[in-house]
């Protein structure tokens, strides 16, 4: 008897093999393609800072800068409506040709648009009361690393706690959402709402970066942003949860482009890519930890401990910001601009 089903079994066992190869191959597929993804969103945000850095003058660096973070909310925003367009018009396996698609027109358009480098515009930030600069032109990744080793351990610092407040920020609202048993629906309107308090106040922050001073915005932005996340796991209904998460989205959007700008004026004009990598590289590790972190607690504890943590990282960075900007910037507060060799 168990000899009539050994044929049966021996395929059965050899179609299983084949199922988990296929899936591991698969996953060796889906993997590849994440890190490929990841590496060209990295070198593209690099390159775009880097570049509208260099052809623009300091005094109108931050309204760039924050014009570019709010112009990539919005494509945040309206992204996942086109998505879903694209899923009722198709199916979810058409909706990777949109990335490409989009992709696809990014290149077109800068291929149309070209570069502008080289224009009138481009300064230096200088401060004449301070020392000249050591030239970088030439050193590596590392030496950059090691010659600015006080100011990674300072303002990157800073950086990655506003990284880190930000990332978590983007999974306070729906968790908290759950907890309280609200509708799915009722969860995205509220996200939503936030979100699009978060896009629409890119350009005044910039503007007023440029007039009295990164630390004019930086500051409250932070200040603010931890206030709203700590109140967070105080709501108990679907309108107070609202109330907290459009002050949250508007604290984010007052502080658009803030990390840029800051790199930016602190970065050497004569080495600003490499140096911009270290920065960006301390920026996605903020990004990446603070969901991390925010987990982590709440495994350890409670939902509600992993959201003040989150708080305590944007009242860090307030401080941190507030102790070491004015150190490495001289447009951390410009009360004065006798020093600034830029046109405003």
């Amino acid at each position: 008897m168990n000899r009539q089903f050994e044929p049966t079994i021996a395929r059965a066992s050899s179609l299983s093999l084949k199922r988990r190869a296929c899936s591991f191959a698969q996953a060796r597929l889906r993997g590849f393609a994440a890190f490929t993804l990841g590496s060209a969103t990295a070198v593209y945000n690099l390159a775009r800072q880097a570049y509208l850095t260099e052809i623009t003058p300091p005094l109108r660096r931050a309204r760039v800068l924050s014009t570019l973070g709010g112009f990539h909310r919005i494509g945040l925003f309206i992204g996942p409506f086109l998505g879903a367009a694209v899923i009722m018009l198709g199916s979810v396996q058409s909706v990777p040709w949109l990335g490409v698609a989009c992709s696809g027109g990014t290149v077109i358009l800068l291929a149309l648009l070209g570069s502008e480098a080289g224009r009138e515009g481009s300064s230096t930030v200088m401060d004449e009361s301070a020392p000249a600069p050591r030239t970088t032109a030439g050193l590596s990744v590392w030496e950059l690393a090691v010659r600015y080793r006080g100011m990674f351990a300072r303002l990157g610092v800073a950086i990655m706690l506003v990284s880190a407040a930000r990332g978590a920020r983007q999974s306070v609202v729906p968790l908290w959402a759950e907890h309280l048993g609200l509708h799915e629906s009722t969860t995205s309107l509220i996200v939503g709402i936030a979100g699009g308090l978060d896009m629409l106040l890119f350009y005044p922050a910039g503007k007023l970066m440029d007039r009295l001073g990164r630390l004019w915005v930086a500051v409250p932005s932070m200040t603010l942003m931890a206030c709203a996340t700590a109140a967070i796991p105080l709501t108990g209904t679907a309108v107070a949860l609202g109330v907290v998460a459009a002050i949250l989205g508007f604290a984010n959007g007052v502080g658009s482009g803030i990390v840029m700008t800051l790199g930016a004026d602190v970065a050497p004009p004569d080495n600003r890519a490499r140096f911009l990598s270290l920065w960006r590289l301390c920026q996605d590790s903020g990004e990446a930890a603070g969901p991390l972190v925010l987990s982590a607690a709440t495994a350890l504890g409670s939902l509600a401990a992993g959201i003040w943590i989150a708080a305590l990282a944007g009242a860090g960075a307030a401080g941190s910001l507030a102790r070491w900007a004015p150190r490495y910037s001289p447009l951390a507060n410009l009360r004065s601009r006798k020093s600034i060799s830029a046109v405003p």
